[in-house]
């Protein structure tokens, strides 16, 4: 087994020593659930990192949020540069399930927009997940949906190696059964394409290079990788195991059995819309999964294949669908899942399977799909908390769940830096706007950046447009911005392109920025979910990360949760000034590299400037396309995919020109 190995200039600090050891000692000595209590800028996400080491063991880590998981990816590729690490979230750049409003008799057709490198890493964790054993997969909360059967997956392998015999023929038949297309003319991910005896795949879990399988008769002479746009050989192989293109892609003779059960199943429900005398149901029902019937024979796939996954898997009515944890199982040895910010995390799983059902339930009512659709979910609570051999819930504010599950609580208080806990300031709300500018005066002026968090998104836009008036230069940033935008705009703050950032909920956890010294939370005493002792803590913890961090709390009267916010920061703080005099430590800002190379030089705009793509010479349109596919990379590396997307199609249409 290849070994997990930190590869990072720091040592463990403060007290990340203890907390590793105790986690560590408590995940080997077998407790299943154990909980790290970590203060915003402690250092979580290293300790984390430092338990998979100290464990050795292959680690699920799930988050509530997309955002929050590109940023763990992207930490744990640093971390972990010679292990297999992996990010699995939902491949849709857009998604709208099929929904029926009985009320209206209006039905909501399907329709999403599938990231295709997305697509390309979730193939790559399952791929991986079966090949090796030193896997750290950063997942959301795709992980907790159905997937295809890991036995059927594993069993749609094709390995291939240098000096046996192969039917060619029986070969390209089984890449068209694991999902793949022949494609001779414009070859991509999941194509196949045939020279003579020379065989091109380009697996669907591969990057940017294919692999070439040359045949002397039906002896595999031999196994070369190549690099997609030079078509350069990077690497001579032994073997190669190709995996097929989708998870729910099963044997010849299992989708046979599926079709039958499917059949069967139509007809039991076509009997019962009879008896029921509903016949609209009845035709409903009839057409819609006929049709799926004709493409699952023809092609093994149709649109929404998703719903006849108990057939395709081989389950029970009722029976807990396969997921993401599955694979895990597959290694043969005990994992571990980490679920980040678990305060946010485990009620959004605990949620789901409810509002996936309420959905599906009136499709079946209403003969838009047969009632095994409902066992194509998301795993309900109990089978979640139940399916992995040992938890490690991760937050500055854990529920009273994880702590009651816990066996071990590991706290870590002291941060690495020495930083405190934020000073916190009460002010009356009346004349609260008024308050606020004048401080955030006083913080400009020593060029440090501002985070306002108030209650509605009309208050954010009107108290941006309020103090921009003044002369302030102040953003705002709510749920109706997406996540690139709200991305360049935390960038800009950053580097001083404005000074005061307007939020709601999303000045909460995972907001990294140290330039922050002042968070001020308006009408901080009007109890609710914005301003619970959860959401209050997260939102201060914003201001910790600065040797300067203070927070204004304005309200008219100190609430239960607005104490609690306050004597846990207080004692906080008093725990570290102690632990920073003893050792003679001088709080510093926490740095942190900011990303020059966000917006990227558009290589594509030369290209389509010149006078006509069929009169561009050979040479140089090989080089644009170079250059074309190095930015592509880069953007998907930097999991900037609406980038690489854009990238990738300049470059079908150069390729096709």
């Amino acid at each position: 087994m290849a070994q997990f190995k930190v590869n990072s200039e720091y040592e463990p600090a403060g007290d990340q020593p203890e907390a590793i050891d105790s986690i560590s000692k408590s995940i080997l000595n077998g407790n299943r659930y154990t909980t790290l209590e970590g203060v915003t800028g402690s250092g979580k996400t290293y300790t984390m990192a430092k338990v998979i080491e100290k464990t050795q063991r292959p680690t699920l880590i799930m988050t509530h949020n997309k955002t929050l998981a590109a940023q763990l990816y992207s930490e744990f590729r640093q971390f972990f540069p010679n292990n297999h690490v992996e990010y699995f979230i939902s491949y849709y750049d857009y998604y709208q399930p099929e929904a029926y409003i009985p009320r209206t008799d209006l039905f909501i057709e399907k329709d999403s927009s599938i990231n295709s490198e997305l697509e390309r890493l979730r193939l790559s964790t399952t791929a991986s997940l079966l090949s090796f054993d030193d896997v750290i997969v950063i997942a959301s909360v795709s992980a907790n949906y159905g997937l295809g059967n890991p036995n059927e997956y594993k069993a749609m392998v094709q390995r291939i190696e240098v000096g046996f015999e192969y039917s060619q023929r029986e070969f390209l038949l089984k890449l068209v059964e694991m999902g793949y297309k022949r494609n001779d003319s414009f070859f991509d991910r999941a194509d196949f394409r045939v020279n003579g005896d020379v065989i091109d795949i380009f697996p669907a879990y591969y990057e940017d290079e294919y692999i070439r399988v040359e045949f002397f008769g039906d002896e595999v002479e031999t196994i070369t990788r190549h690099e997609y746009l030079t078509n350069e050989k990077t690497k001579e192989l032994e073997e190669a195991i190709i995996y097929s293109v989708n998870p729910f892609v099963v044997t010849s003779e299992n989708l046979g059995r599926a079709v039958k059960q499917i059949e069967e199943e139509l007809d039991e429900r076509l009997d019962y819309f009879t008896k029921e005398d509903k016949l609209v149901e009845y035709q409903r029902l009839k057409q819609r999964v006929e049709f799926d019937l004709e493409m699952i024979e023809g092609t093994g796939m149709c649109k929404g294949i998703e719903n006849y996954a108990r057939h395709l898997t081989g389950l029970e009515p009722g029976q807990t669908p396969y997921s993401l944890m599955d694979y895990f199982e597959q290694m043969g040895k005990d994992f571990l899942l980490i679920v980040d910010e678990s305060h946010v995390s485990l009620p959004q799983f605990r949620g789901m399977h409810a509002a996936d059902r309420s959905r599906k339930e009136v499709l079946v009512d209403y003969g838009f799909r047969l009632p095994s659709a409902l066992d194509n979910r998301p795993l309900k609570f109990d089978e979640f908390i139940n399916k992995a051999p040992s938890y490690l819930f991760v937050s500055a504010t854990p529920s009273d769940l994880e702590i009651e599950k816990s066996d071990v609580v590991a706290k870590q208080i002291i941060r690495p830096t020495g930083l405190l806990d934020p000073i916190i300031q009460i002010e009356d709300s009346e004349y609260q706007v008024e308050k606020l500018h004048d401080e955030i005066k006083k913080t400009v002026e020593k060029n440090e950046r501002v985070l306002v968090t108030v209650l509605t998104k009309k208050m954010a836009e009107e108290l941006t447009s309020y103090y921009s008036d003044l002369g302030m230069k102040v953003k705002y940033m709510h749920s109706d911005i997406d996540a690139i935008e709200r991305n360049q705009i935390i960038r800009e703050l950053r580097v001083g392109e404005f000074d005061v950032l307007v939020g709601i909920n999303l000045l909460r956890e995972g907001l990294d920025i140290p330039e922050t010294s002042l968070v001020a939370i308006l009408d901080a005493d009007k109890e609710g979910f914005l301003r619970s002792r959860t959401s209050l803590v997260q939102t201060m913890g914003r201001a910790a990360r600065n040797q300067n961090g203070k927070v204004i709390l304005f309200a008219k009267k100190i609430t239960d949760s607005m104490q609690y916010a306050i004597d846990l920061t207080n004692e906080r703080r008093a725990i570290q000034e102690e632990f920073n005099k003893k050792h003679g430590i001088t709080p510093k800002t926490t740095k942190r590299s900011i990303d020059e190379n966000l917006k990227l030089e558009e290589y594509d705009d030369v290209a389509w400037k010149k006078e006509k793509l069929q009169k561009m010479p050979a040479a140089e349109r090989k080089k644009i396309l170079i250059e074309l596919n190095k930015k592509m990379q880069k953007a998907a590396k930097d999991l900037n995919f609406e980038e690489a997307i854009r990238l990738r199609d300049e470059i079908e249409k150069l390729k096709k020109a």
